[in-house]
């Protein structure tokens, strides 16, 4: 077989793929294989470009044994660590030849850490409360088995905890159905001015308590979206109780509703809901990872709060749905600006 016609067929590989001959140079690479580890690689041996012991002990082991050999080549595109499987497979017709494919698994190698870290997140939330309810139920049976008034107090104490997990499992299972529904885009009419009041005044009694005044700033007119009322409800719910309980130092939560004919968001028309806060903000480092499952700006604060570090992946997913953007802005001691943008 010519050069030229191996070159070709190597080059027709939609993935990245080289040719490795019986003297262990390589004959052949296609563009994304050229790219993956190297230009000009074509004439050299294959140990001074690939380096990585496991894919050269692969191709070295398929050279040998004739048969095909499995392994993985980790890299890096400038971005993010990637990392590629590498299927080598021996090729009688070309006078005994490796052919090396790689497939790139990066996105269910991030599926798996994810989901790793995800078990390893969930398992710590619920270890501190169960400690410390184990801890209790230990104390309760022994040293404080005829102490009233420390069996009330750690009573208490234990149904604080038990909320705790209770809030966490409800929150694992709504981000579970949001993020299943995520696809599916809502069909329901709703008025969007009546479900902030409504919003609003199931929340009034919580802002009193933390001496807090809510604000609506709508226009006067019905404004009608498509979207998921409930849905909607519980993304406005978490975003003004946030502000109540974070911001609410500043005195005051604001919520203003924004139509416009042409949003530069959207590119198109729609509806901005900003909830603002006059609290003691975010900082800039924060922001970006504000919708990460389980994270937390202030991780002691949002514990003591009730916080399970879930409702902003929560209000992410279902924004998603309904094809909208969250934006965050925020500076310390400025408070904090959450916007939702919803299409019309």
């Amino acid at each position: 077989m010519s050069d030229d016609l191996l070159a070709e067929i190597v080059s027709a590989i939609p993935i990245p793929a080289l040719m490795v001959d019986q003297n262990e140079r390589i004959i052949a690479a296609n563009a994304d294989g050229r790219t993956l580890v190297g230009q000009n690689i074509v004439g050299r041996h294959f140990a001074t470009i690939l380096r990585q012991p496991q894919v050269i002990e692969a191709m070295e082991q398929c050279l040998r044994s004739k048969g095909p050999s499995k392994t993985r080549h980790l890299s890096n595109d400038g971005a993010q660590d990637t990392t590629f499987e590498v299927e080598c497979r021996y090729v009688n017709a070309v006078g005994g030849a490796v052919l090396a494919t790689f497939y790139d698994v990066t996105h269910i190698e991030q599926a798996s850490q994810m989901r790793r870290d995800f078990v390893a997140n969930v398992s710590h939330e619920l270890r501190t409360p169960l400690t410390a309810l184990m801890g209790f139920i230990e104390t309760l049976r022994g040293p404080a088995r005829n102490d009233v008034a420390a069996q009330d107090r750690f009573l208490m104490i234990m149904t604080e905890e038990a909320n705790r997990m209770n809030r966490l499992v409800g929150d694992l299972l709504s981000l579970n159905r949001v993020e299943s529904e995520e696809r599916v885009r809502p069909k329901e009419q709703l008025e969007l001015t009546g479900l902030l009041e409504s919003t609003l005044n199931s929340l009034r009694p919580l802002a009193e308590d933390a001496g807090v005044e809510l604000m609506l700033n709508a226009p006067q007119d019905p404004m009608s979206l498509i979207g998921d009322s409930d849905q909607l409800r519980q993304v406005f719910t978490n975003l003004i109780e946030n502000g109540i309980k974070y911001g609410g130092s500043g005195g005051s939560v604001e919520v203003n509703v924004i139509s416009s004919e042409r949003d530069t968001a959207m590119r198109g028309p729609a509806v901005r809901v900003q909830i603002i806060d006059k609290g003691p903000g975010i900082e800039t480092v924060h922001l970006p990872r504000l919708t990460e499952r389980f994270y937390r700006a202030d991780s002691h604060r949002s514990r003591q709060l009730g916080g399970t570090g879930l409702g902003l992946a929560i209000v992410k997913h279902i924004i998603n749905r309904h094809r909208g953007r969250l934006r965050v802005e925020s500076n310390l001691g400025k408070g904090a600006t959450f916007t939702v943008i919803l299409p019309r």
